[in-house]
């Protein structure tokens, strides 16, 4: 097994080992995975599956993806926003999504918090908390990533300060590096520095 370092995949380009486990994972991480990502939509959309990936690995919500924007409308915060009761009850019978009553609930509580928002808000605070990248060296291991740092604990007590559920320094984090807020593919990985 690997010690954490980047390894060669069926192509023969050295690739971050996480994006080797499953053949869901390599064009996620190639195309999408730290690759900047903006709009209140578009960032409300990995917030809510950030949640929902909470306790989970991040296949099993990789794989439901699709089912997720349908259910939830495209993750359009105006239409989630207006989700009724009955939109709650079918969602938490839809098979395609991860039935778990406390972050459907959170996701619709966010939608609606979100809605009162100005337009472009979500993503000025959001791409607020990014760190400079000059301050952080690229990853040799996956044991130089981290699970939470400074930057990510202040988005996490900001959003939750302005209403926002279901986002923990943890999930935070997962969110910077999905959005591209920091590259943390490893410094030998093909997609290091793809989002730049």
């Amino acid at each position: 097994m690997s010690d954490g370092a980047a390894l060669a995949g069926p192509d023969g380009a050295l690739r971050c080992p996480w994006a080797l486990s499953t053949e869901d994972y390599v064009s996620y991480h190639d195309e999408e995975w730290g690759r900047p990502v903006h709009g209140d939509d578009a960032l409300f959309e990995r917030i809510s599956l950030e949640a929902f990936q909470s306790g989970l690995s991040w296949i099993t919500i990789l794989r439901r993806r699709e089912g997720f924007r349908a259910a939830f409308s495209g993750f359009r915060i105006e239409k989630v926003a207006a989700f009724t009761d009955e939109d709650r009850e079918r969602l938490l019978a839809d098979e395609g999504i991860i039935r778990n009553r406390a972050k459907v609930d959170a996701t619709l509580a966010n939608a609606r918090v979100l809605a009162d928002w100005a337009e472009g808000e979500l993503d000025e605070l959001i791409w607020s908390h990014a760190p400079d990248p000059a301050g952080r060296p690229a990853p040799r291991t996956l044991s130089d990533v981290p699970a939470v740092t400074p930057q990510s604990t202040a988005l996490s007590k900001t959003l939750k300060k302005r209403g926002l559920r279901f986002v923990g320094p943890t999930t935070a984090y997962a969110l910077m590096q999905a959005c591209g807020l920091v590259d943390d593919h490893l410094e030998a990985c093909v997609a290091r520095g793809a989002g730049a």
